[in-house]
């Protein structure tokens, strides 16, 4: 007896944090970045993506040295030889956000045990988990007494808390991902904020990661779905819709998203940048 198409076993979602929060953000720019080709034109750089970038770059090949050359001065001149002007105002002030970067970078080294190599760093890891196959670059993975700890950078406004650890479905995810990857217990997941120089920590239960994954199921679900009926011929407007608010103004697709360029005026490229006084330098 032949099995029905009922039978056959249903087809794993490829998810990633960024596809996941791109389609939960807006529908239409999850559209553009991966469904559409060609891919509608980007736009140019944002200053605190480059910032960003930088640090971790910096940060990636300093855990590539030695541990005899891990020291708080190698970090630093890794940011200057890691660093570029894209997105800011202009020479003076991608200076100033250098110069503060080296700082952040090297405050956190001296404040960091650098003897023992990660386990990973930009890391990719994929493991399938119930309906989804979840995966992602993870920035560090460290191992302490056994298990796995996944750490990740974050050079943004404002410090980060406990609870923005607890309710990140990227570190949830990549958490679930690494234990299956690695083949070692991961529950901890840690928010390392280098402006502020502070640390948010969670540790995930079982329970807790299942929610996570649930809520990943059910989005992934959708974009899934919406994606299928596109493709049987339905109308893209209505299934995947803008949804406007303040980040359109900072929207890579603006130029191609007439309601986003409704929703208000266009953002200078360096406007999410942390005020230099208001930062850890």
């Amino acid at each position: 007896m032949q099995l029905g198409f009922d039978a056959m076993p249903r087809k794993l979602i490829k998810v990633t944090p960024s596809r996941l929060s791109t389609w939960m953000d807006c529908p239409r720019r999850y559209r553009m970045a991966y469904l559409d080709r060609p891919t509608p034109p980007r736009g140019g750089a944002f200053a605190h993506s480059t910032l960003g970038a930088v640090v971790h770059n910096a940060l990636r090949a300093f855990f590539d040295l030695p541990v005899r050359r891990r020291t708080p001065e190698a970090a630093a001149a890794l940011v200057g030889q890691h660093w570029i002007d894209e997105g800011f105002a202009g020479p003076q002030q991608a200076a100033t956000y250098r110069d503060l970067a080296a700082g952040w970078v090297s405050d956190y080294i001296a404040e960091t045990d650098v003897t023992d190599d990660p386990i990973g760093l930009e890391r990719w890891v994929s493991a399938p988990i119930g309906t989804i196959v979840a995966e992602g670059r993870v920035d560090r993975i460290d191992e302490r007494d056994g298990e796995l700890v996944i750490v990740d950078y974050k050079t943004g406004r404002a410090a980060l808390t406990t609870d923005d650890a607890r309710a990140s479905q990227a570190l949830a995810l990549y958490a679930l991902a690494a234990r299956r990857t690695l083949r070692r217990p991961c529950r901890r997941v840690e928010l390392h904020h280098l402006p502020s120089g502070t640390v948010a920590a969670w540790e995930h239960t079982e329970a807790s990661l299942t929610r996570h994954r649930e809520r990943a199921e059910e989005v992934a679900d959708e974009f899934k779905l919406a994606t299928d009926t596109l493709n049987a011929g339905g109308d893209q407007d209505v299934l995947f819709p803008a949804q406007v608010g303040r980040q359109c103004s900072w929207c890579d697709f603006r130029r191609s998203c007439p309601e986003g360029q409704a929703a208000g005026p266009q953002a200078e490229p360096w406007a999410m940048l942390a005020r230099a006084d208001e930062v850890k330098g």
